[in-house]
Formats: C-alpha cells, sequence, structure tokens
C-alpha cells in the first residue's frame, strides 16, 4: 500500500487510523524496507534519506490522536526479493533459495563488507527517521527469512569472515545494528525485535541458535521481543505447523531466560487460550487477522469477558489447489480486506477464493502465487 515514490499512501494511513481507535495495547506495522533498491514485494513502504517524511509523520500521527504505540516494522529482503522486481539481490553467501519457491528468486550476490556496513547505516537511519516522524519505536525484523534472519541461519550464511561461522559471528550484524540504533536513538525510543523461534529447516536456525540470541539481545537491552518462525523455504502461516498458537511453547519457555517481554504471535483464537499464555510468562499476545475482520474485538472482550474468533476458510474448490496455494490464499484475501478498510469500506466475509487471487495475479504476476511471508 505505498504510493508510486514508496511513501505510505493516504489508504494504508486510513487502515491504521481505523486500528488505532480499537483499543489495541501496542500496533506493530507491516514490513517497511530500509533500501528502496532492494523490495521483499512490490508496493513496500520504504523509509530512507529519500522518503517524504511528512507522509511517515501523518502516519505516526492516528496513533498519537488515539493514543495507540505504533511501531515501525524495518525491513531488509536479502535474497528474499522476487525476480520481477529486477534488481541482483544481496545475501550473506551466494545461496539460492531452494525448494517450490526458487523459480520466483534470483540467485543472489554475496554481500562485500562495504555492503554490510552500508545495511546496518541503513537500519539505523530508518530508526532515526521513524523517531523524527514521531513513532513511538521501530520493531527490528529479523526473522521469516529475510536478511537478518540470512546472516543468523548458518544454511544461509557460510562466510568465513567475522559475519559467518560461529553463532556469535552469524549474530554479529544483528547485534552491530541494534547497538548503532540505540547509541543514535536513545534509550527512550522503543526497540523491539522480530525473531523465529526456529526456520523449520534442515541446519537452518533452530530453538537452541534462538535461545541465545534473546539472552544476548536481552543483555543488550532490546525492549521486546517478538516470537515468530519459518520462511519462503518453509512458510508456517496456513501450513502444517500452524496448529492453534503456533508458537506459545517457545515464546514460553523464552519468557523463562529474559525478563524482556516476549510477545507470542499467530493462531491465537480464544481468550482462555491467550490468558494461559500470559500466565505462563509470555508478556503480550499478537494478533492480526482478527483485527481485520472484526473492529469491535477489544470492545468486545471488554464487555463479555470472552473472545472466540473464528476466521473464514477461503477454498478454490479444487482440494489441490486449496493445498498447494493455502498460504497464498489467505495473504490475498486479508490483503484485499485491508485495502476495503483503508477506502473506508467494511469487510467482505468469503469463502470464494478466486477473486483474491486473480487480484493477487493481475497486481502482481503468476510469481505472486508463491508462498510469502510477512
Amino acid at each position: 500500500m505505498a504510493d508510486q515514490h514508496h511513501n505510505p499512501n493516504r489508504e494504508l494511513i486510513t487502515l491504521y487510523e481505523h486500528w488505532s481507535k480499537q483499543s489495541i495495547g501496542v500496533l506493530v506495522s507491516g514490513n517497511v524496507m530500509v533500501d528502496r533498491r532492494y523490495l521483499g514485494e512490490p508496493g513496500n513502504v520504504v523509509l530512507d534519506t529519500k522518503s517524504d517524511l511528512s507522509l511517515f509523520s501523518d502516519w505516526a500521527k492516528v496513533g498519537k490522536k488515539h493514543n495507540t504505540p505504533i511501531l515501525l516494522q524495518i525491513n531488509h529482503p536479502g535474497k528474499q526479493m522476487y525476480r520481477t522486481i529486477n534488481q541482483e539481490p544481496i545475501a550473506p553467501s551466494a545461496i539460492p533459495i531452494s525448494g517450490t519457491s526458487a523459480s520466483a528468486f534470483r540467485h543472489p550476490r554475496q554481500m562485500t563488507l562495504t555492503e554490510i556496513e552500508e545495511a546496518k547505516e541503513k537500519f539505523v537511519t530508518a530508526a532515526l527517521l521513524a523517531k523524527e516522524a514521531g513513532f513511538s519505536g521501530v520493531q527490528i525484523h529479523a526473522a521469516h527469512g529475510y536478511l537478518i534472519n540470512q546472516f543468523l541461519s548458518p544454511a544461509d550464511n557460510q562466510r568465513t569472515d567475522n559475519y559467518g561461522g560461529s553463532l556469535e559471528n552469524r549474530m554479529r550484524f544483528l547485534v552491530e545494528i541494534f547497538q548503532r540504533m540505540r547509541n543514535i536513538v536513545g534509550t527512550r525510543f522503543t526497540i523491539a525485535l522480530k525473531l523465529n523461534a526456529t526456520d523449520f529447516k534442515e541446519q537452518g536456525f533452530d530453538f537452541e541458535d534462538c535461545k541465545q540470541v534473546v539472552k544476548t539481545m536481552s543483555q543488550l537491552g532490546i525492549d521486546l521481543i517478538e516470537i515468530s518462525g519459518g520462511n519462503y523455504e518453509a512458510p508456517v502461516f496456513g501450513s502444517e505447523h500452524e496448529k492453534g498458537a503456533s508458537f506459545l511453547s517457545y515464546a514460553v519457555a523464552l519468557s523463562d531466560l529474559t525478563d524482556i517481554p516476549i510477545v507470542s504471535t499467530g493462531g491465537f483464537r480464544k481468550s482462555q487460550q491467550m490468558k494461559e499464555a500470559l500466565t505462563n510468562g509470555v508478556s503480550m499476545i499478537g494478533l492480526a487477522r482478527p483485527f481485520v475482520l472484526n473492529a469491535r474485538l477489544v470492545q468486545d472482550y471488554q464487555k463479555t469477558g470472552n473472545l472466540n474468533l473464528s476466521t473464514p476458510r477461503l477454498t478454490t474448490k479444487i482440494s489441490q489447489l486449496d493445498k498447494s496455494l493455502g498460504p497464498i490464499i489467505g495473504v490475498s484475501y486479508y490483503e484485499e480486506q485491508m485495502k476495503r478498510l483503508g477506502i473506508g469500506k467494511d469487510v467482505k466475509i468469503d469463502t470464494n477464493a478466486w477473486p483474491y487471487l486473480l487480484q493477487t495475479i493481475k497486481s502482481h504476476g503468476l510469481s505472486a502465487l508463491k508462498p510469502r511471508r510477512k
């Protein structure tokens, strides 16, 4: 939902005003790219020195107006950049994406040390600009197979310099981004982290790695850690991995390792489930799709003390197609509903997947039917 210059468009700002009115504790934005040369998907918002900061300020103001903190999620795709974007992707190592998604992406080029320094500065600049625009903080996206996750993963990072090899070296890119960011934005500006519990990928970033990263980042002073998982090669949401609260057991285990608030996101649909998570040590619950469909979710809970949420199960009526395109069907449907909210329309509850798949193909071509992570 960016304009042609990759600034937030008015519909996006209207969408976040819609959410800001709903008594949500904290709003975390969809991922905003830190370098306009490298986009995760067509239509991404970018925050860099070429951005129109007044539009970002308008975005931040809707949160302030309704006393809802907005954290801007900042990200670099690394090699997870569609070939239709027509730019050579960069990555820690020149290892292509494998599996069913491979054909949608170009082979990446290994980053030079100069490019690593440049990427770190892009993250720091985005955080500083987010602070100047008036956001409450940023969330560093280090999950879902994007660039920082690629540095963390031994499967994706096979460098032999100070940024590869041991976990200490593999997390150096993230650590240096955070430390520079904290030095420039200060301690009163929130810096959160989105981190995979596991990549669900052989020889990838696993839960033992995750625990050590959580310990290190907590010691360095990160403010908040949201736990997720998977990537383009092993998409989790809408797959067999997602059963109920997808990453709750990981989040509970991590909450025992740190005093930093741990957020569990993905699959929560019943209030009893949320209460149990909070009782077991998780600090916050993350919801996304239910807030797209229900504009009175918080008020309903305050009134009844109970939630039993449901989301529509979309289908093409072709079982094999539903199985292979399950994740993208969901993404396409919710993208369209968010666009409806952005122009002041109500959401459309539907089970027919075809209109949303066809709209996605029209906007982004056939490569958009490959699995996507946010």
